[in-house]
């Protein structure tokens, strides 16, 4: 067996796997997105690592950590070569899904890169929903505890109408008998005596005159 399998690769073998991987760069398709560089010195990688975690669990039906490592080590470097993880990829998921990851994984990182946080706008506007939903919750939470206080509430104070209704019912108040009030007397209306009609006679002219004199 030559030595040199155990030394490392040869010369020749480095030649043949740079001719395959160019081979595969002229017949692979690659998405647009991967045309533009990424510094991973401005991505906050923990924050996207659960999700490529997720993404290859669901494309290979089962969390495989030797896959998820490899795509974790290829995104420790400064400026990660997007077609070549895209080549190493395909003998992992195969061609058609290794494409359709690297065309989710590499946008975002590109919007990462431009973040404050390092963080991709899609999880910060995800979070903002999460956040939102939650309060959503909390509220109708709320408001169906307050409804069940409510009526737990009318519930009191029904029972407390009731029993004093049977108490009261159970000890009846005696009702005073009223005598009869008597009949006010008819008073009799005395009759009207006329007016008597006598003219008192006005003195005349003449008469107070010959008075004067």
């Amino acid at each position: 067996m030559d030595a040199g399998f155990f030394r490392g690769t040869s010369a020749e073998q480095d030649n043949r796997f740079s001719n395959k991987q160019k081979k595969l760069l002229k017949q692979l398709k690659f998405a647009e997105c991967l045309e533009k560089k990424v510094d991973m010195s401005k991505v906050n990688l923990e924050v996207i690592k659960p999700w490529i975690t997720k993404r290859v669990t669901e494309i290979l039906g089962f969390e495989d950590d030797v896959v998820i490592e490899f795509i974790f080590n290829q995104l420790e470097v400064k400026n990660p070569d997007s077609k070549m993880m895209q080549i190493n990829l395909t003998g992992f998921l195969n061609g058609k899904n290794a494409r359709e990851f690297m065309g989710e994984l590499w946008p975002l990182l590109l919007s990462a890169q431009e973040n404050i946080a390092g963080i991709p706008s899609a999880f910060l506007e995800l979070k903002k929903e999460e956040i939102k939903q939650r309060q959503i919750e909390q509220e109708k939470l709320a408001s169906m505890k307050k409804q069940d206080e409510d009526k737990d509430k009318r519930d009191k104070e029904e029972k407390e109408s009731s029993r004093e209704k049977r108490e009261r019912s159970r000890s009846p108040r005696r009702t005073k008998s009223r005598s009869p009030s008597p009949a006010p007397e008819k008073k009799e209306k005395t009759p009207e005596l006329p007016e008597p009609s006598v003219k008192v006679k006005e003195p005349s002219v003449q008469e107070a005159t010959s008075t004067r004199q």
